[in-house]
């Protein structure tokens, strides 16, 4: 496979969602522009989203999303940076961009006050809350820009766990996967996913070593390159990851696979990518995890496939 034009752009995207034991949860957010059609507040909901982002950045348990860098995937993708997004958008944003939650909403006039609503979406689980401010004077814009950064890192950080899935662990999901394959007969394996961080080769490839790992949990049989038995099915693919940002001593790192499986006669079973993001204090670290992820969430959707 060849490394799409989406591919490269969301490589590019800081989004990051982690969660340290013991330590502080780092909350992934965009926010978009807020939506300002009425004459009276014409080009308003880019300067609110503007000041939004920069009092949210601000908050040492919040990662926001470049803004710059999501306009471009948005631009890509056909979706417009407005506060027209909805929920059945969410998914698609968070997954480009990394985002658990995101931000948008509307300026509008009621007499003489201007008042701004903002809807804090969570990408995972669709749940939505609201908040409002309103008010007058020279430096409205400005103040009540701050108030709701304030109420929405509030909502953000207090309404987390049903703004973003429950984390599930590794030994559950693969559990799950094998519930989801009961007892079907497994077919041998053969596993090829060359890897790139920064542009550059990876000596031990973290997706292909994830993927081969839940295979063998699962029960199927992996077949290597110096084994003289052929494989009956072949899962070949590829993997990148790059730096996403820092914020203090924890470094993102967003990560794609793409992935497909073929039968000996050459039939394509599946094909499919996946993106994923992580933290830690090391890049490499990072990387690595962001790569597992991905596979973690391929595998639930693949290996059901391999066994029909």
């Amino acid at each position: 496979m060849k490394l799409t034009k989406i591919a490269t752009l969301t490589l590019c995207v800081a989004g990051v969602l982690c969660a340290f034991a013991g330590g502080p949860e780092t909350l992934t957010v965009a926010v978009f522009d807020f939506e300002s059609k009425d004459e009276s507040v014409k080009d308003l909901g880019p300067k609110v989203a503007t000041l939004i982002n920069a009092n949210l950045s601000a908050r040492p348990q919040i990662i926001t999303v470049e803004r710059a860098e999501l306009e471009k995937i948005l631009a890509e993708q056909e979706l417009g940076l407005s506060g027209t997004v909805d929920q059945q958008t969410a998914a698609k944003v968070g997954q480009l961009t990394g985002a658990k939650m995101l931000v948008t909403g509307r300026v509008f006039k009621v007499d003489k006050n201007l008042v701004i609503v903002a809807k804090i979406i969570g990408t995972e689980t669709s749940r939505v809350y609201g908040e409002l401010v309103q008010g007058t004077g020279a430096d409205v814009l400005t103040e009540l820009s701050a108030e709701l950064a304030n109420k929405i890192a509030k909502t953000v950080t207090e309404k987390a766990e049903t703004l973003i899935a429950k984390v599930v662990s590794r030994e559950e999901r693969i559990e799950q996967i094998k519930k989801l394959i009961k007892d079907k007969p497994r077919p041998t394996v053969s596993v090829k996913i060359p890897e790139r961080h920064f542009g550059q080769p990876v000596i031990d490839p973290a997706a292909e070593t994830e993927l081969s790992k839940i295979l063998q949990e699962c029960g199927f049989t992996i077949v290597g390159d110096k084994s003289p038995q052929k494989p009956e099915i072949e899962i070949t693919g590829e993997a990148f990851s790059a730096y996403g940002t820092r914020k203090g001593n924890l470094i993102s790192c967003k990560a794609r696979v793409e992935l497909k499986a073929q039968n000996r006669a050459g039939d394509i079973l599946a094909v499919d990518c996946q993106t994923s993001v992580a933290v830690d204090v090391a890049e490499q670290t990072a990387a690595k995890t962001a790569l597992e992820n991905a596979v973690m969430d391929l595998a639930e959707r693949l290996l059901p496939k391999l066994v029909r």
